[in-house]
C-alpha cells in the first residue's frame, strides 16, 4: 500500500447510493484520478489517501483508494476555499470569505465548538446556522466513522448503515460492544466484530464475545444445512473458535438463551441449540401443514376415474396404476405429496389434477422454488408458474428486510396450490408459503425425495414424507417415451445402487474412462470446445453444455475448471472489458451464478412476460455478463435471458463464473448437455445421491468422464451428510399426542 496526499480539485463522478467516486486529487506535482468508495468526499478537500496504482485499460494510471483521513486546512487561504467548496450546505464562496475574514485561524474551531457565533456575521440568521449546523455535524459525523472503522474491514455501505443506524452515538456505541453491529447491520459478522474488539482490547473472554460468537457457531452449522445444533457439538465448536474454557462457554449459551437469543429444547432425547428463525420455522411449518393436511374437505362433483379417461384419450397418455392413485388423492385430500425421479410422469399427472381442478370451477397456482423450475413447469404444463417468492408477492423494506405481502392476513387467493421440485425448498421458503395458503386450500408438493437436498436449511421434503401427516404417492414406473433415455433408465439404476448402462450404440448416455486428472481435464475441455459442438452443430458450447463437479476445490474442482474454460471459451482481448475482482477476473461474455439468496437487488425486465421490474436474485440464479461500466466499476448481468441485474463492488461478491458449477448448485435447472468429471473424493461427497443429482440436470445428454473405480464407488456410497432437523419430530409428535384428530 502507497500513501498521496494533496487536495481535491475536481469530483468527475459520484454515486451518492454507495459513495463510488472518481475525483482529480492535486498533489503539488501532478493531478492525479483517484477512484474508491468515499462517501464524504468533497472539492476542495486536503486528504491522505492510502491505496494502490491500477491501470485502466481506457482512462490509464489511477490511485485505487483503500483508505482515506481528512488534513484539515491551517493557513486562511486553505480554509476558506475549503469552506468555499460546498463540502457545508448554507456556506458558499461569499459566506465563506465573511466567516474566514471575523474569525481567522480559529474557523474551524468555531465550527467545532461553538457554531452560534455565526450569529456575529451579517446574513446568517438563525434557520441558516441550523442548516450549516446540520451538514457540517452529519459530514464530520460520517467522516469520524469512516476513518474510524475503515481500517477493520467495513465497507463505506456498512458504515452508512451504521451511521444512519445509532446517528452521533455509532463509535460509542461500537467501542462499548462491538458484537452489536452482528445483530443491527446486515452484512457484518463476527469476524468483522471480532477483528474491531480486539483492536479495542476487549478481552478473550468477554461476555459480550462469547455470546455473539456461540450464535456464529450456530449459525456456520445451519448454514450446512441443519436447523438445529446438538448442544454437545456447540459446545465442542465455541470452545475450538473462541479459545475459551468449556465453564464460560456453558455459561454463556445458558445465558444467550435466557436472552431470549436462541432456544434450547430437547429434541428426541437430544439437547439442542437452535438459532431463532429455524426454530419457528419449524413452528410455523407444522402448526400450518397440520391445518390444511387434517380438516375435512368437501367432495369435489365430478366423477374422477371418468375425468381421467377422458384426459388419456385427448392427451395420447395412459396412466399406471400409481399415477391414478397420485391424481385422485390430490383431488380427494387437503395436503399430497407426489414423488418420483425422471421420466416417472409427473409432469402429466400435474397437468391432468390442474385440468379437472378447473372444469371443476376451482382457482390453481403453480409455483416452484427457482426461476428456471418455474419456467421449465410453464413449458410443460401450458400453464402460468411462478417462483415461490413471486408467487407470495416479495418486497423489500427501507431496512432492506425481505417481507412478502401474501401471508395469514392476506392469503393466496385459489382453491389449490400446486409446488415442484419440493425437494429443493426449505424451511424458511416453506413456512412462508404455508402461512400463506388459507384454510380449505388443498395443496399438492411434488418432488424427488432421492434428489439432494436444498441449499438452504432443512430437510423439508423427506420430513414431511416421513411424518405421516399427509398421503405419499411414490411414483416408481417409467413413461413409455422415456423408457428410451439412457439418462432415464441410468438414473434409476443408479438410485437402486446398479452401475449405469455405459456408452450403449446411438443413445445419449456416455462414459469416458481416463484415470489420470490431467487427463481428465484435457478430455473435459476438448468436449466443451470441440467434440460436443461438432457432434451435434445445435449445441451452443456456452448456452447448452455445462459442466458439473461434485467440489469447488482441486484440479477437477470448479474454481480451477471455471478459470481454464474461461481461458478456452471468452479469453482476453484488448477490447473486451473485464473486471478483477478476489479471485476472479469478470469478462463481458462470462456466464455467472448468483452464489446467494439477495432479496433486495434490484432487476428490470427486458424480455417475456410478467412484471417490468422487481427485488430478487437468488442462490443458483444464472445468467450472462451484458456490460461492465469501467469508471463505476459495475457489473451487468442479464439472467435467464429475461431480467437485467447491475452489480456495484459491494454486491460483486455474490457473483462467481459458471461455465462449471457444483452439482449441489445444479439444483431446480436442467441443461441440454451435462458433463461430469468421475474421480476419487470424500465418501461423504461422492455418494449416490449426488451422482443421481447430476445425471437428472440432462435433458438430451451426459458424457461423464473419469475413473470407472471412482464411478463405481459413488453409485455404491449410500452414505451422506446427516442434517439435523426436527420438522419430521415436531409433526410426528402433535400427531401422536392424541391430541388431534385425522377426521
Amino acid at each position: 500500500m502507497e500513501q498521496i496526499s494533496g487536495l481535491i480539485e475536481g469530483i468527475i463522478y459520484k454515486n451518492e447510493d454507495n459513495g463510488y467516486v472518481v475525483a482529480k486529487l492535486d498533489n503539488a506535482k501532478d493531478s492525479i484520478t483517484v477512484v474508491g468508495y468515499v462517501p464524504y468526499i468533497n472539492e476542495g478537500q486536503n486528504l491522505k489517501l492510502t491505496g494502490e496504482w491500477v491501470k485502466h485499460p481506457q482512462f490509464g494510471t489511477q490511485f485505487k483508494i483503500a483508505s482515506c483521513e481528512e488534513v484539515r486546512p491551517t493557513t486562511l487561504n486553505g480554509i476558506e476555499k475549503y469552506l468555499s467548496s460546498g463540502i457545508i450546505m448554507g456556506i458558499g464562496p461569499v459566506t465563506a470569505k465573511k466567516i474566514v475574514d471575523k474569525f481567522g485561524e480559529d474557523t474551524l474551531k468555531v465550527l467545532d465548538e461553538d457554531i452560534q457565533r455565526l450569529r456575529e456575521i451579517e446574513g446568517i440568521g438563525n434557520k441558516k446556522i441550523e442548516i450549516i449546523k446540520d451538514s457540517y455535524k452529519k459530514q464530520r459525523e460520517v467522516q469520524n466513522i469512516m476513518i474510524f472503522l475503515q481500517t477493520y474491514g467495513v465497507t463505506p455501505n456498512q458504515c452508512m448503515k451504521i451511521y444512519k443506524r445509532f446517528g452521533s452515538r455509532s463509535i460509542e456505541i461500537v467501542k462499548q460492544n462491538p458484537y452489536i453491529l452482528t445483530d443491527e447491520i446486515s452484512g457484518i459478522g463476527f469476524k468483522t466484530a471480532d477483528k474491531i474488539a480486539r483492536n479495542l482490547g476487549v478481552e478473550p473472554d468477554s461476555p459480550f464475545r462469547i455470546q455473539s460468537g456461540i450464535r456464529y457457531v450456530i449459525n456456520e452449522f445451519c448454514a450446512e444445512g441443519n436447523t438445529y445444533m446438538p448442544l454437545t457439538k456447540l459446545v465442542e465448536e465455541s470452545v475450538k473458535i473462541l479459545n475459551v474454557e468449556k465453564v464460560k462457554i456453558n455459561e454463556g449459551i445458558y445465558n444467550t438463551a435466557a436472552d431470549s437469543k436462541i432456544i434450547l429444547e430437547n429434541i428426541n432425547g437430544e439437547n439442542a441449540a437452535f438459532s431463532l428463525p429455524y426454530y419457528y420455522c419449524e413452528l410455523g411449518i407444522t402448526k400450518n401443514l397440520l391445518s390444511i393436511a387434517l380438516i375435512k374437505y368437501e367432495d369435489i362433483n365430478i366423477n374422477i376415474e371418468e375425468e381421467i379417461k377422458i384426459f388419456e384419450n385427448e392427451n395420447h397418455v395412459s396412466f399406471a396404476p400409481s399415477q391414478k392413485e397420485a391424481i385422485k388423492g390430490a383431488l380427494e385430500n387437503g395436503v399430497e405429496v407426489i414423488t418420483g425421479g425422471p421420466g416417472t410422469g409427473k409432469t402429466t399427472i400435474i397437468k391432468c389434477i390442474t385440468h379437472i381442478f378447473e372444469k371443476c370451477g376451482m382457482r390453481v397456482v403453480m409455483g416452484a422454488p427457482t426461476g428456471r423450475a418455474a419456467k421449465r413447469m410453464s413449458e410443460s404444463t401450458g400453464r402460468e408458474a411462478k417462483t415461490i417468492h413471486r408467487l407470495l408477492e416479495m418486497g423489500v423494506t427501507d431496512e432492506e428486510m425481505s417481507v412478502f405481502s401474501k401471508d395469514e392476513d392476506s392469503p393466496l387467493d385459489c382453491d389449490v396450490v400446486i409446488i415442484d421440485e419440493a425437494s429443493m425448498i426449505d424451511v424458511v421458503l416453506m413456512n412462508n408459503l404455508l402461512k400463506a395458503i388459507k384454510s380449505g386450500t388443498r395443496l399438492v408438493i411434488v418432488g424427488d425425495v432421492d434428489q439432494l437436498p436444498s441449499v438452504g436449511p432443512g430437510n423439508v421434503l423427506k420430513d414431511i414424507i416421513n411424518s405421516g401427516c399427509a398421503p405419499v404417492v411414490p411414483l416408481k414406473e417409467i413413461f413409455r417415451q422415456s423408457k428410451e433415455s439412457l439418462i432415464t433408465i441410468n438414473a434409476h439404476k443408479i438410485n437402486q445402487g446398479e452401475m449405469p448402462i455405459l456408452n450403449g450404440r446411438e443413445r445419449d448416455f456416455y462414459f469416458i474412462n481416463e484415470e489420470n486428472p490431467s487427463m481428465i481435464l484435457k478430455t473435459l475441455l476438448e468436449l466443451v470446445d470441440k467434440r460436443l459442438p461438432k457432434f451435434n452443430n445445435r449445441w451452443d458450447k456456452l448456452k447448452h453444455i455445462q459442466v458439473l463437479s461434485p467440489m469447488k476445490k482441486g484440479n477437477l474442482g470448479v474454481v480451477n475448471l471455471n478459470l481454464r474454460l474461461q481461458e478456452l471459451l471468452n479469453t482476453y482481448k484488448e477490447n473486451k472489458p473485464e473486471k478483477s475482482y478476489k479471485d476472479y477476473v469478470f469478462r463481458v461474455g462470462d456466464k455467472v451464478m448468483q452464489v446467494k439468496n439477495n432479496y433486495t437487488l434490484k432487476w428490470v425486465r427486458i424480455c417475456g412476460n410478467g412484471e417490468n421490474e422487481g427485488v430478487g436474485v437468488f442462490n443458483g440464479d444464472m445468467g450472462v455478463i451484458e456490460y461492465i461500466d469501467e469508471d463505476q466499476g459495475s457489473v451487468s448481468v442479464v439472467f435467464d435471458e429475461e431480467r437485467r441485474v447491475i452489480y456495484d463492488n459491494i454486491s460483486l461478491d455474490e457473483l462467481e463464473l459458471a461455465y462449471a458449477i457444483t452439482i449441489h448448485k445444479s439444483q431446480g435447472s436442467e441443461f441440454p448437455v451435462i458433463i461430469i468429471p468421475a474421480f476419487m473424493g470424500s465418501p461423504f461427497l461422492m455418494n449416490r445421491n449426488l451422482l443421481y443429482t447430476a445425471i437428472t440436470r440432462a435433458k438430451e445428454f451426459v458424457v461423464i468422464v473419469g475413473s470407472i473405480k471412482a464411478l463405481k464407488f459413488m453409485v455404491e456410497n449410500n452414505r451422506s451428510f446427516e442434517r439435523f432437523s426436527s420438522l419430521e419430530w415436531r409433526i410426528s409428535s402433535v400427531l401422536n399426542s392424541g391430541m388431534i384428530s385425522r377426521d
